[in-house]
């Protein structure tokens, strides 16, 4: 089930908001309501998953107490921490890599001469990166002291399960949750603030991201691209993916503030960035915060010399590009992204400010990034040299009558609209706030009539297209 679908928009949540705002909002009682829910919309995809899902919950909330018991930073509770982030990086890498590593292994096989490996194709749990990271996080923090072991499994569960976030993120923590799973607060304005925050995140998705999805794909399936298909192909990729990514984020945030949750934004108008650590300080934000926290650090930061703190960087990019998925084009995404950020680093470039803007620094660094978002949706390293071949061939700039005529003005129209609101978003956040100062009744009256009636267009659009799952369900 996905949130772009009518299942979830007229039956799942319907049902779920009725019974969790009957249910009394005592002893922990909605917190049920949330677990059980999120596994009903969890199991919706498969039920013996769900098994899987609810085996990571119950060891790490044990592993947890186990750390608590011997306290923080202790040997015995560095032995259980040990443990435990290694059986979950085991089963992670087991479903998402298995079948790249056998198929890697075959290649040099056959390359030699020799028999492939035969291995039944192993089947990824949808959301099982996010939820085993949370759980590596919540033991780390258990063990450094940041946090308590909560003695409340269905507190720990409900973190883990929350349906919102659970399939694409963002990626949480349970520090900066644990509060609201003891009380949060209700009220027409935040359930408003919600609704009003899920109608614009289904409207990116299914209005724009959905519209441009075929130009992208149309592109990087030709087999002899002209330089204008791949640059086309590769600008309507990148507002697809950032309207995708950041609609589905919007909706979870949303869905929280509904049932009184207040999340963490993962998304600060990250093409507007101009530096790539700057950007990553404003794209999927919660998975570049974990990273930094959780992978960077503990490799030593940059506490160990200019060479370390390069290595550090470096190797954390490249394990979270292979996070994204078992490819060779995400390892080399993300080895691309790390040897810029070591670079600026080397550099001593400094993060853009609000009120500084250098056309040829944030130029340069949207080069960068939508370079390296064409071998992040290619299917292979091959697709992605034949784009990059045709973007700098400086060959035929008019595009192919193969691409011309698979497009039409509907996906050309929307593609302008994408990059206009990017524009017009980075430039209203660049400028003094106070120039774009609009009173909350404005704000109010934009939303009951602008954005109602997209968004009741989107539903009737939705209806009649066929099933689009967010890009970010692979991972």
């Amino acid at each position: 089930m996905v949130f772009s679908s009518n299942a979830f928009l007229f039956l799942f949540l319907p049902l779920f908001l009725a019974i969790y705002y009957v249910t009394p909002n005592r002893y922990r009682l909605r917190n049920w309501v949330v677990l059980l829910g999120s596994y009903a919309f969890y199991a919706w995809w498969r039920v013996d998953f769900l098994f899987l899902f609810i085996g990571v919950t119950v060891w790490n909330y044990l592993i947890g107490l186990m750390i608590a018991r011997h306290g923080a930073r202790t040997t015995g509770a560095g032995r259980w921490l040990a443990l435990g982030v290694t059986v979950d990086l085991l089963m992670l890498g087991y479903f998402k890599y298995a079948n790249f590593g056998v198929a890697s292994f075959n290649a040099l096989l056959t390359g030699a001469g020799f028999e492939p490996f035969v291995l039944s194709h192993v089947i990824l749990p949808i959301g099982i990166s996010f939820y085993v990271f949370e759980s590596i996080s919540y033991i780390m923090d258990v063990n450094r002291g940041d946090v308590e072991a909560t003695r409340h499994p269905v507190d720990f569960a409900t973190f883990l399960a929350l349906f919102p976030h659970l399939i694409a993120g963002p990626v949480f923590r349970y520090k900066d949750l644990a509060e609201q799973f003891e009380s949060r607060d209700h009220s027409f304005d935040k359930f408003g603030e919600g609704a009003t925050r899920f109608m614009q995140g289904f409207v990116k998705k299914v209005f724009i991201a959905d519209s441009i999805a075929p130009m992208a794909n149309q592109a990087f399936a030709l087999a002899d691209p002209t330089t204008g298909d791949a640059w086309l192909g590769a600008i309507a990729y990148t507002m697809q993916l950032y309207f995708d990514f950041s609609g589905y984020s919007d909706m979870a945030i949303g869905l929280g503030l509904m049932m009184g949750f207040r999340f963490m934004e993962n998304f600060n108008q990250p093409y507007i960035s101009q530096s790539i650590t700057e950007f990553w300080r404003r794209w999927h934000i919660s998975l570049s915060s974990w990273l930094r926290d959780y992978l960077y650090v503990p490799l030593g930061g940059n506490r160990h010399g200019v060479f370390n703190t390069y290595r550090n960087l470096f190797l954390t990019m490249l394990l979270g590009g292979l996070w994204h998925g078992a490819n060779w084009t995400f390892v080399i995404w993300g080895a691309w992204h790390g040897a810029i950020l070591s670079v600026e680093r080397a550099l001593g470039v400094k993060v853009g400010s609000a009120g500084r803007f250098a056309f040829g620094r944030w130029a340069l660094t949207l080069l960068f990034v939508v370079l390296g978002w064409v071998i992040f949706r290619a299917d292979n390293v091959d697709v992605a040299f034949r784009m990059y071949a045709a973007m700098f061939s400086v060959g035929d700039l008019h595009l192919s009558e193969v691409f011309a005529g698979d497009i039409d003005r509907l996906q050309i129209a929307t593609l302008i609209a994408a990059l206009a609101i990017v524009a017009i978003c980075g430039i209203r956040q660049r400028l003094p706030a106070q120039r774009f100062a609009w009173p909350a009744p404005a704000r109010a009256t934009a939303a009951i009539g602008l954005l109602v009636p997209l968004f009741l267009l989107a539903l009737l659009k939705l209806s009649a297209q066929s099933y689009s799952p967010f890009l970010y369900f692979q991972f």
